[in-house]
């Protein structure tokens, strides 16, 4: 048994793109954190902004914040594979460090809105798999937002008034999960993100196994 549990661990994988879009408050900051923490094998792409930063997040590890002429040459010479504007900043991934990672067999976890996650579709739609969170009630996603206390009553108010158009968005998505709860929610990102990874298309040394099984026979 362990002789073949070590021969297993040699199939080569190719990583996944993992995204988590919702509208703001419906949780996906904090599962993506979670997902983080609980799983090794996937790392977050780390986005570049123009927005300022908030309170108790760092440059390099939240995102690269940077001026929005540097932003615009990112876009001119094609090194980011997606970006949109979102609330009068712009946010894009770069494309260099996802390419190097899926190559490597390791999984890149995406916390973008339905713009970003359309662009990536667009470009690589079989590296991707995509989860659209959608909250248990708009009393709860507003009290979420304020919760947060991170935004003026007039930013809240504009995430709200955004929340319907971003959520007519959802049967673009590969699954749709309602956070009713968030350890239930959680439970259901891992099993998709295992489902995924096991897909035969995605273990790209299945074919030699197979043949190095048959060989023995």
């Amino acid at each position: 048994m362990a002789g073949a549990s070590a021969q297993h661990k040699k199939i080569a994988r190719r990583g996944l793109m993992f995204v988590l879009s919702s509208p703001s408050g419906a949780g996906k900051t904090t599962l993506s954190r979670m997902l983080l923490k609980a799983d090794r094998r996937i790392t977050l792409s780390i986005s570049v902004t123009t927005r300022p930063k908030r309170p108790g997040e760092v440059d390099g590890r939240d995102y690269h914040f940077i001026d929005t002429l540097r932003f615009d040459d990112l876009v001119k010479n094609n090194e980011l594979l997606e970006w949109a504007e979102v609330f009068g900043h712009r946010y894009g991934t770069p494309r260099r460090p996802v390419i190097e990672a899926l190559q490597a067999g390791r999984d890149v976890l995406f916390d973008i809105d339905w713009q970003g996650t359309q662009q990536l579709r667009e470009r690589a739609r079989d590296d991707l798999v995509s989860v659209f969170i959608l909250p248990p009630t708009v009393r709860e996603l507003e009290r979420r937002l304020k919760s947060r206390a991170q935004d003026s009553k007039a930013v809240i108010h504009s995430r709200m008034a955004k929340a319907a158009g971003e959520m007519s968005h959802w049967p673009e998505y590969d699954y749709v999960i309602v956070n009713r709860d968030r350890a239930q929610a959680f439970a259901e990102i891992r099993a998709i993100l295992a489902a995924e990874r096991l897909k035969r298309e995605r273990q790209i040394g299945l074919s030699s196994f197979v043949r190095a099984l048959q060989a023995k026979l």
